[in-house]
């Protein structure tokens, strides 16, 4: 049986440590496990129930009110993604899950604003886009502390990311994944990793998140109430050229018996500019890590998994 993530990853704090310690710990944890688990993040509590409260909200809308806002036209970068539609890489079944899509708004007029389609907010729901704007920004600015320490870890200066990720192209994803059947085979969702910089999970009240160790053992990640679980994406592995690695994750069906209830979580997928060029960091690349991949914009990345997951054609 094997044994919980909490028996073996330790939940970081980002209050009660020095930057360099904080920075020490959470490179280690990534670079053992491709995530990490922390707490005191200083995001509001409010305002994180309130967000849940308006995803369960939309989420139990009639289908056709729902499908008003299909992201279909936009590459499901922005509003409503209907159940069934994504699928992971290289996978055979499609994910059992919907999901919403709240992206960075920019001004007119902005270069970036080609690449990032606008934003559109559901009607039905008083509050919503005054919500999860907030709760973008609240994600936006403690994903900048995780990568100020992540650039300390590396031996980059704090700041190193801050150019690189201003007015990137992040995405804070509201998920549902449906009731099942009590005998449903599979997974809710199929084992990937993930295409951006770093993510940060806000936890389900329903379990299944499973990591894929070295030793080739999934492993549940269940983190304390409260607490943010942080992986590194392939963004990420590509620029310290593997030194800090992308790690397959799933989401499998509960127990039979809590199969009847839905499972939210809300993911918040941080983002490079779509014109930063990835290349190797020259301090991830030696003799015996040479050089894997040649350099890529951010922009012709994402297309790449966009492709791959189903939700472009071209």
């Amino acid at each position: 049986m094997p044994q919980s993530i909490l028996d073996t990853m330790p939940t970081l704090s980002m209050a009660n440590s020095g930057k360099a310690d904080f920075a020490q710990a959470l490179g280690e944890s990534f670079h053992r496990f491709g995530f990490a688990m922390v707490r005191d993040h200083g995001m509001d509590r409010a305002l994180i129930a309130d967000g849940w409260e308006k995803a369960k909200a939309f989420f139990a809308l009639p289908e056709a009110a729902k499908q008003a806002y299909n992201a279909a036209a936009n590459g499901g970068q922005r509003g409503y993604t209907a159940f069934g539609t994504e699928i992971a890489k290289n996978a055979t079944e499609n994910d059992l899950k919907e999901f919403w899509h709240v992206g960075r708004d920019l001004p007119t007029g902005d270069p970036l604003a080609a690449t990032m389609p606008p934003n559109v907010w559901p009607q039905e729901i008083a509050g919503f886009q005054d919500s999860f704007t907030r709760l973008y920004a609240e994600f936006d600015r403690v994903g900048g502390l995780l990568l100020s320490a992540i650039a300390l870890y590396l031996g980059l200066p704090e700041d190193w990311f801050a150019e690189p990720v201003h007015n990137g192209n992040s995405i804070l994803r509201l998920l549902h994944y449906p009731p099942v059947s009590a005998d449903a085979p599979g997974v809710r969702a199929g084992a990937h990793e993930d295409i951006n910089l770093i993510t940060l999970l806000l936890g389900a009240e329903e379990g299944g998140l499973q990591l894929l160790t070295r030793d080739g053992h999934w492993l549940p990640v269940n983190p304390p109430e409260g607490a943010l679980v942080i992986n590194v994406g392939d963004m990420l592995q590509r620029l310290t050229n593997h030194v800090l690695p992308s790690t397959s994750h799933r989401v499998v069906n509960p127990p039979p018996e809590r199969r009847g209830f839905s499972r939210y979580s809300m993911p918040f997928f941080l983002h490079l500019r779509p014109d930063f060029i990835i290349d190797a960091l020259p301090q991830c690349v030696s003799a015996d890590n040479p050089r894997r991949d040649p350099p890529i914009s951010a922009h012709d990345y994402l297309r790449q998994r966009l492709m791959e997951i189903g939700l472009i054609m071209t």
